[in-house]
């Protein structure tokens, strides 16, 4: 039963199933939960940071419908990525309704095509790994599996992690910076991996080739059987999707710092130096994401298994009313920055 509550998330799948069938501001409804609804409940809703005890943490461990639950979502997503391609081609669809339809499709994009993804690819066996490169190939965002597990990871809260938002970084240039500077990563990650194997960097043994070929392959196949304009539509659903991965890469870990043990070494990352969310409508349509500083702290702990800290800097709200705060930067610096200082304080 404790598992079922990790179903609550496929009311996106069902919201945006049903923005593809219907016209008028009924498309507009998988928006409206997002961005509406889930941050004003979580406003009303007070944070639960109790953990699990040991009894319960190791069934929750051991129960396979918490993966399944993940796996479950990857034939979903396509499913619904093929509906919304064919709902594109609607000709009598208005402006306004087909904006709706690809923030429908966006939404989609960064919750089940990179966060869902972003699980999975922790996981250690190639099954679960492929998994979460094709999810990541619904945002053209494969390089994310490189780049996070072996980059950001490593380096989270340190001036070297272009996912980790700066002290008075605005969302908006921290995005610039964040995609341009991980991309790179990650083809420096692919390139060194090649040279350690003593493999051409040149060659499809190399990573990071083979994700821009499945991803250039995969435009060119919806090029071909929907045209240039859905295509242009789903570019734009992906991009959404990329800028909500990365506008929470922004809310995590905003203005905290690991401090420096010597030339190009600081210590262990901690739970104080990710932001957490305990309000539980965020983690459970986010499967515990916001949770996040556990999942920084060790990261091969399944979703259904991450803990609180006492000690972990917490948000004053859900992610989703988080990352609304986050587009509004005086609203934010007002808030976060305050929070930031009392800690150094502290």
């Amino acid at each position: 039963m404790r598992a079922l509550k990790y179903g609550l998330p496929f009311l996106l799948f069902l919201a945006a199933a049903y923005a593809f069938q219907v016209q008028g501001w009924q498309v507009w409804i998988p928006m409206i939960l997002v961005w509406i609804l889930i941050p004003s409940l979580e406003l009303l809703i007070a944070p639960r940071a109790e953990n699990l005890s040991a009894a319960e943490e190791e069934m929750a461990r051991q129960d396979k419908l918490y993966d399944y639950l993940l796996y479950l979502s990857v034939p979903v997503q396509y499913f619904l990525l093929f509906q919304f391609l064919i709902s594109m081609q609607d000709p009598a669809l208005t402006t306004w309704e087909r904006v709706g339809r690809i923030g429908a499709m966006g939404i989609l994009c960064g919750s089940f095509g990179i966060n869902v993804a972003h699980e999975l690819g922790h996981r250690v066996n190639r099954f679960e790994q492929t998994l979460a490169k094709s999810l990541l190939l619904t945002s053209l965002y494969m390089h994310f599996f490189t780049e996070h597990n072996k980059g950001h990871h490593k380096r989270v809260a340190t001036p070297e992690d272009p996912s980790s938002a700066r002290y008075n970084e605005i969302v908006y240039l921290f995005w610039f910076r964040t995609v341009i500077m991980s991309y790179l990563s990650a083809w420096h990650i692919a390139n060194d991996e090649c040279r350690k194997k003593g493999r051409s960097i040149f060659s499809l043994h190399n990573e990071m080739i083979q994700f821009q070929l499945i991803q250039w392959g995969f435009i060119g196949i919806i090029y071909w059987f929907f045209g240039g304009w859905v295509l242009l539509y789903f570019l734009a659903a992906a991009g959404m999707g990329i800028l909500l991965l990365e506008t929470v890469n922004y809310i995590e870990h905003y203005g905290l710092q690991r401090r420096a043990t010597g030339e190009g070494k600081y210590e262990r990352a901690m739970p104080e130096h990710s932001w957490n969310s305990d309000h539980m409508i965020g983690r459970l349509f986010l499967f515990e994401l916001s949770r996040h500083s556990d999942h920084h702290y060790l990261a091969s702990r399944k979703y259904q298994v991450l803990r609180h800290h006492d000690e972990a800097p917490q948000m004053p709200t859900g992610y989703p009313g988080m990352m609304l705060l986050s587009l509004l930067p005086p609203a934010w610096f007002a808030i976060m920055n305050q929070r930031i200082k009392k800690m150094a304080v502290a």
